[in-house]
């Protein structure tokens, strides 16, 4: 295929202003030997920074769209190439120009979606807060002591609305002050704006902004990673100043040892604790969710493999979650045997990407009997 002809002038800007370093790499390979995705097919992001370097990539490429953003190979890369930014700037020019391989067309859709009804799954916005319908869940009002965001994925979610309700009765066990928005917030624009769309992520972002300040928000509560990244690190600096982010992890974590939330009940069950790679990689956050689970009566806490700073991502990051992976390159699939492998009854995590890939393995691997899959709050929700 032919390179779009505008795309190598592009190239060139952006390698000038800094935002892709892709001169920097001399070609060692590690990110080729980290990448998940060489555990089911072959992949080469070295290749990627090589063409990209003499402007010689083809946006129409379905391997500029294979990066999950997992964050191996920036963390273990000796040049600081930011593999990440650059796929990310090569999706960029490919969205401008509207070239969407067969394989990730559903991404046009998601665009739309949440142009549209400010939500990648295009339900109706008057429908988000529908998950709290029966419990004690109020509206954000100033006065209160957190905004609980739960993210699209467990707004409307079938499966997911069960850890946002989990999470809402946790917090009104502990006497936690706090209250949701529901139709009058919008998706973090996390994964759109992987998949190039910044236009849109902005337009998202300066929505979300406008409403927490018009409610005055101060301090928000996330269930997502994405969400947890996004608010902590993306949003426009001034944001990230005014407003203290908080995962629901670490906030467990802080809740019983402040002795707000009293763990009063056995929990009998082999696990393994899966790290999202936005809430570990990305942002540190490995030891709460495990001490967590440790001060849990019964619970026996095996770990997998590959944990913590080295956790096999699921394959949903990247704006991957809205593409259909054939069955044989799901890393999910790999992830549910090592999970087996450790003696785990119930693979548990923290992130709505990872329960939603995990559970669709289950089902396609028929392993509805070996293992289950929880959310950590789904958890603490039982033994409280």
């Amino acid at each position: 295929m032919e390179t779009v002809a505008p795309f190598k002038e592009a190239l060139d800007e952006i390698k000038e202003n800094g935002a892709v370093n892709f001169k920097y790499c001399y070609q060692c390979g590690k990110c080729d030997t980290l990448c998940p995705w060489n555990k089911v097919r072959t992949f080469s992001m070295r290749k990627l920074i090589r063409e990209a370097t003499f402007g010689l990539t083809e946006i129409e490429n379905e391997e500029i769209w294979r990066c999950t953003t997992c964050g191996k190979c920036p963390q273990q890369c000796p040049r600081d190439v930011k593999q990440i930014q650059s796929m990310v700037a090569l999706r960029r020019f490919a969205t401008g120009y509207g070239v969407f391989p067969e394989a990730v067309k559903p991404i046009r859709t998601v665009s739309g979606n949440l142009a549209s009804d400010g939500n990648p799954f295009g339900e109706d916005r008057a429908k988000r807060a529908e998950w709290a319908e029966g419990l004690p869940v109020k509206p954000f009002t100033e006065d209160m002591e957190i905004m609980y965001f739960p993210g699209c994925y467990l707004s409307y979610d079938r499966r997911l609305k069960k850890v946002a309700q989990a999470t809402a009765k946790i917090l009104t066990k502990a006497g936690v002050s706090f209250g949701i928005l529901g139709a009058k917030e919008v998706c973090c624009g996390e994964s759109i704006r992987k998949t190039g769309n910044e236009e849109l992520f902005k337009r998202m972002a300066k929505e979300n902004i406008k409403t927490w300040i018009e409610h005055g928000v101060k301090k928000i509560l996330v269930s997502s990673p994405h969400c947890y990244e996004t608010f902590k690190n993306e949003y426009p600096a001034e944001f990230r100043v005014n407003f203290e982010i908080v995962h629901i992890a670490e906030y467990l974590f802080q809740l019983i040892n402040e002795g707000r939330l009293q763990i009063s009940k056995e929990y009998a069950k082999k696990i393994t604790y899966h790290d999202p790679c936005y809430l570990g990689r990305h942002n540190g956050i490995f030891d709460q969710p495990r001490e967590v689970l440790k001060k849990i009566p019964g619970l026996e806490l095996n770990e997998m493999a590959e944990s913590r700073q080295d956790s096999l991502c699921c394959g949903g990051g990247g704006g991957r979650i809205w593409v259909e992976t054939p069955k044989s390159e799901r890393f999910s699939n790999l992830r549910l045997e090592q999970a087996l492998e450790a003696g785990a009854e119930e693979l548990v995590t923290a992130c709505p990407y990872c329960i939603s890939n995990f559970e669709d393995s289950r089902l396609v691997m028929n392993y509805d009997d070996a293992i289950q899959i929880k959310d950590i709050t789904e958890i603490i929700e039982e033994v409280i």
